[in-house]
């Protein structure tokens, strides 16, 4: 099993999980720094494509917790990667390519290594979109990368 850990400024932390079983999905855990938690499950295909998310409460995630690893089981120590990302908020313009288009065809993460993990529109907030979550102008994407793919997909949305 591959585990990673990564601190998502300004949101919280995420932890990766791969199986080793060939095909096998990932899967991630948003811990956000209020405490909301949420489950993503990812094509094996294509690691961009989260397929579904799970929001849990706390006494949710303690209770599964304990079902995939007892207290007794350990923790993640040495398993833990820690990376040098930011996070930033990309607008989408009535200038940009990908306006009225689904969020798969950026390939956010394939071209930047960068991770769309929410859209911010003004009806609310869309965490953990899915590939078909159509942008529109006026949408802000939360993104969170290494610096340089972050600014590579500000130029990707913006058309630059």
């Amino acid at each position: 099993m591959t585990t990673r850990r990564t601190t998502l400024p300004g949101v919280g932390v995420q932890y990766d999980i791969a199986a080793r079983a060939q095909g096998s999905r990932h899967i991630s855990v948003v811990v956000h720094q209020d405490g909301r938690r949420f489950l993503g499950f990812y094509d094996p295909e294509d690691p961009d494509a989260c397929r579904a998310t799970v929001p849990l409460d706390p006494d949710e995630a303690a209770a599964l917790a304990e079902i995939v690893a007892p207290t007794d089981a350990g923790h993640w120590a040495g398993y833990e990667l820690d990376l040098e990302l930011v996070t930033e908020r990309i607008p989408v313009t009535s200038n940009s390519p990908y306006r009225s288009r689904p969020l798969g065809d950026t390939h956010a993460r394939t071209r930047t290594g960068a991770s769309i993990v929410a859209v911010l529109r003004r009806t609310g907030a869309h965490p953990s979109p899915a590939p078909d979550f159509r942008l529109v102008a006026g949408d802000t994407l939360v993104v969170v990368g290494t610096r340089e793919g972050v600014d590579d997909l500000a130029e990707i949305i913006s058309g630059s």
